[in-house]
């Protein structure tokens, strides 16, 4: 089994349990960019999900014979809208769970995110964040990374190539105006050879 299939299976655990407690969820960065782009090996998987007190204690209780998670940790990132993560203890494989924040662009990725099978997994779900969503969030990381990162950069011009013309660019653009990212997406569509 490849990395990131073996990703995919545990971070499925991980949304079968937040399903469970039907707390709304997205899987994003180098899983969701490997979805919609270009695949490549990874030994974590990211997602968001909208975590609150109420849910931590079931939550941590549901993944504690496979996963290693510090409940204080767990608890802090919850109060504080950061974030936590859990290793699999089998593959040790981690999974990074950043707790929904109540940005804008943060809740248009939640209320977009699409489902997803899950290869090999038959009838599997996950709610994976969209194309439009991945390539954002990822420049978005490369410009906190001061710009360094050719993982991100690679990951969105991946998406860009695979998805092309599928793309919803007025979408894109208008958010990454927002954020400040109109610069980087205009370069990375060049790079990409795509036309927005």
């Amino acid at each position: 089994m490849n990395p990131p299939e073996e990703a995919l299976r545990v971070i499925l655990e991980v949304a079968r349990v937040l399903d469970d407690l039907q707390v709304p969820y997205a899987v994003g960065g180098s899983l969701a960019s490997s979805l919609h782009g270009i695949p490549r090996s990874t030994q974590d998987g990211d997602l968001v999900a909208d975590l609150r007190a109420g849910h931590l204690q079931p939550f941590l209780a549901a993944v504690a014979e496979t996963f290693y998670v510090s409940p204080e940790r767990a608890l802090q990132a919850v109060q504080g809208r950061t974030s936590f993560n859990l290793v699999h203890l089998k593959t040790m494989i981690k999974v990074d769970v950043f707790v929904l924040k109540a940005e804008p662009l943060a809740l248009q990725e939640m209320a977009r995110r699409q489902a997803f099978p899950v290869p090999g997994e038959p009838g599997s779900i996950l709610q994976v964040a969209t194309a439009e969503d991945t390539i954002l969030q990822k420049l978005l990381w490369y410009e906190k990374g001061n710009r360094v990162s050719d993982r991100q950069w690679d990951d969105v011009l991946g998406v860009l190539k695979i998805q092309g013309a599928q793309l919803d660019f007025s979408y894109l653009k208008e958010w990454s105006r927002r954020a400040g990212l109109d610069d980087l997406l205009r370069q990375a569509c060049e790079d990409a050879g795509v036309s927005p």
